[in-house]
Order: structure tokens, then sequence, then C-alpha cells
């Protein structure tokens, strides 16, 4: 983007694409560990009390005598891709070129695997640092079809997911999401509408709309990413997907009647599609 050996200047350079002169110097801080700590407690309340904005959260912190702010929390939770789930005014209008599709599961009955696959991100904790797993999951088996990290919120990383669930499963009926900028995108809905895949988006904030990822994340972070540390993106990837492969092919759910998501998903498919 800008060239630094260019015959133009920098600052022509930055006007032409539109940027802050300023924001060529800026070099990206570091979170501070007492950041770290405070956001990791953040995530924990936000799992055990989705509804808490940064007010409570703040509120909810003073009382374990953690001091922060309520602009402070608010900027934390931005980082962290997490708000409070509650109905809010003004939410079917959509960002600046992002098309908002209307929510397809009320009063629908799933019945089999591939009829609905939902996706959602989730904020995940390091010793040091902290990165981004975004997951597919089959509604009826919750079986989880594909996963990523990143150590961003763009939404490269969301793509390269969906597209891997599309190569190992075909493409379901319904793909559901929330109203996050990573699924309004383009390139997101463009590679949904191409497989002929009708998309559905939940009220934002809705909590009901969510509730199967949030009991996806819920089961994560306190039987994995709680229990560790992990030094690198890579030991995080490794150990997550070590635990993925358990929730699936071991790990029994008794809103499936004590079967895994795995014999869920597979043992109600056509023969031709389980093999």
């Amino acid at each position: 983007m800008i060239d630094r050996s260019h015959k133009l200047s920098l600052g022509r350079q930055a006007k032409a694409l539109g940027l802050s002169r300023s924001s060529l110097y800026y070099e990206p801080r570091p979170v501070s560990a007492a950041d770290l700590a405070i956001m990791r407690r953040i995530d924990e309340l936000h799992l055990d009390y989705p509804f808490a904005g940064s007010r409570m959260l703040r509120e909810l912190l003073r009382g374990e005598g953690i001091e922060a702010g309520r602009e402070r929390v608010a900027t934390m939770m931005r980082r962290m891709g997490i708000e409070a789930l509650c109905p809010r005014p003004n939410t079917s209008k959509p960002a600046p070129g992002h098309k908002i599709f209307p929510y397809l599961l009320r009063s629908l009955e799933i019945v089999r695997p591939n009829q609905v696959w939902a996706m959602d991100i989730t904020y995940v904790p390091m010793a040091r640092g902290f990165v981004y797993l975004a997951a597919v999951l089959d509604w009826f088996s919750r079986r989880v079809l594909s996963w990523r990290l990143s150590i961003t919120l763009e939404a490269e990383f969301c793509l390269e997911a969906v597209e891997d669930a599309l190569a190992r499963h075909g493409a379901p009926e319904i793909f559901n999401t929330d109203q996050g900028s990573q699924f309004t995108s383009a390139e997101f809905t463009g590679l949904l509408l191409r497989n002929e895949i009708r998309i559905s988006m939940d009220g934002r904030g809705a909590w009901r709309d969510n509730l199967f990822a949030e009991r996806l994340w819920r089961s994560v972070k306190y039987e994995e990413v709680y229990l560790r540390a992990y030094d690198s993106v890579g030991d995080a990837r490794v150990s997550i997907g070590r635990y993925l492969d358990f929730y699936n092919r071991k790990r029994p759910h008794s809103s499936l009647d004590s079967r895994t998501p795995s014999e869920a998903y597979f043992g109600c498919l056509p023969l031709a599609a389980a093999a």
C-alpha cells in the first residue's frame, strides 16, 4: 500500500489512499499484563452473565476488588469482540455497504444434519496475549464442522473455516450468524450465495438466537481454555484442536440422548453422505 521509496511523498500517498498521515507512524502497543488479567476475568463474567454490559461488568469487577472505569471496560469488550446480549433499538439498520439478512429460524423445526449451520467467534486468552476462535456448528447435532484461530477479527479466518466445512461436508440449507461485520461482508455472504445457501442473521444481541454457540463456547472455555495457559498461537491451535476432537467424538450430550455430536451427525445422514 504505502511505498516509502516512491517519489510521491508519504503525505500524498496517504491522501490518495484516504489515510491519516499520522497512522503511517503508528506501531501497535502490546496489551499490558494488567489489562490481559482483567480481560480474562471479563471473559469469564460474560459467560456467566451474558446480559451484563460495561456498567454492570465494572460493578462486578469492583465487587472483586478490581478497579476499572466503565470506558476502560467498554474498550476491553470491543477489543475482545463481546457485547451484552440484550435487545436494542434500531438494530435492523445495516452497516454502510453491508446487507442484513432476515432471521429464518423462528418456529423452524430442525430435524436433520446439514439443515442449519451456524457460525460464531469467541475470545481466547493465552498466557501472554489472546486470539480469536471461529467455529462452524451444525445445529441439529451440535457438531463442530470446522474452526480457525486468528490474531485479528478480520473476515479471512471465518471465510477459511466456511470453505473448509463446505469442502468436507457439502452445503447446508441455511447458514445462521449474528450481524458482525465479518458475517455481513460481501465476501462472506457472497460465498454462501454462490453455494446456494439461504442466509439467516440473528436479531442483534438476541441471546435466544445464539444459544447453541454460547453453549459451545461455555464448554470450550471451562473444559479447555481456562485450564490452560497457552504459550503461543501454535500451542493454542494444537490444544484446542485436541479438545474439539474430543467434543465431537467422545463427549456425550444430554440434549442428544447421551450421544456424541459425531454420532448424531453421521448417524442421521444418508449412507452415501456419511461415507
